[in-house]
């Protein structure tokens, strides 16, 4: 990992304002800056683990001048008070931000399965997986993980959520509808797919999951014959060979009476503008997701 942050990555981190850090750096000395040669202020790996556990106690009621009177083993200790009492969601975003910090999977898979115990799958998927995975995002962008880390924690959530899949049981339904789920060739994210998977199951509904790169040929042969309600994708990464909105109208052009839910990051790049053919609808998450079907 880098060794070198600027006060713009620790705010998009922590969640804590660059103006507010400057503040409480400079009346209470939490962090001390380092400058390189042309005299610009950067930060270390352990100033970003300190604020992370300073961000912790601040947002659980803690005043930062009474932080700042403790010694870094005490925040330490005050903030695993805090992560093993399992009082809140968002404190978890953290706990796993550092596991990740240290590569600690035993940590990171305790972590999550707890919180499954203490805040129920949906909850843990929602409030702290996925924000998570944007924050893990936000990470990959100032050059904090590689690949590999996102990779192995990405198949360590795949597998939470596989496992949450089978022990589903039969949901209940007076009227199921009958879904398709997708990923479009070239597209490899699954772990939104999977969870709407669950969401789906859960609620009583039929699913037909084709996971990831499914080409559009063969997402018309399927919807030919099971005839769905709705097709459901998400697009994460940019499409090979084709724009964003030349897929969108070969989608619907190719299968006109068939409804699409789709989301996912590629949907608010602004720099490949798109147009909404109208047998396809956006969500932004899964709170709008489940306002899309009926009976979620």
């Amino acid at each position: 990992m880098p060794a070198k942050y600027s006060i713009k990555d620790l705010e998009r981190l922590s969640g804590i304002k660059a103006h507010t850090l400057r503040i409480w750096e400079q009346r209470y000395s939490i962090l001390r800056p380092e400058r390189s040669q042309t005299n610009i202020r950067y930060y270390n790996n352990r100033d970003l683990k300190r604020i992370l556990n300073i961000s912790l106690l601040n947002n659980n009621g803690y005043k930062i001048s009474k932080i700042a009177c403790l010694k870094d083993e005490d925040i330490i200790r005050e903030a695993e008070k805090l992560l093993n009492n399992y009082s809140k969601e968002s404190d978890q975003i953290e706990n796993l931000v550092l596991c990740l910090m240290d590569f600690n999977e035993e940590r990171f898979d305790k972590t999550i399965s707890n919180s499954i115990l203490h805040f129920g799958f949906e909850n843990t998927m929602e409030k702290i997986v996925f924000p998570f995975m944007k924050q893990m995002g936000n990470m990959w962008q100032v050059g904090m993980i590689n690949p590999v880390q996102e990779h192995f924690l990405s198949n360590l959530i795949r597998q939470k959520l596989i496992a949450g899949i089978d022990r589903l049981l039969p949901g209940q339904n007076a009227s199921p509808k009958n879904c398709v789920l997708f990923l479009p060739n070239g597209e490899l994210h699954e772990l939104g797919l999977l969870y709407i998977n669950f969401i789906l199951k859960q609620k009583g509904h039929k699913c037909i999951y084709l996971g990831q790169s499914v080409p559009l040929e063969d997402l018309s042969k399927i919807a030919s014959v099971t005839k769905p309600d709705y097709c459901i994708g998400i697009i994460t990464s940019r499409l090979p060979d084709i724009s964003l909105n030349d897929y969108l109208s070969n989608l619907s052009a190719t299968l006109p009476k068939t409804k699409f839910l789709l989301s996912g990051r590629m949907f608010f790049d602004e720099t490949e503008p798109y147009k909404l053919p109208n047998n396809i609808s956006m969500f932004d998450d899964f709170v709008a997701f489940k306002k899309q079907i009926p009976g979620l």
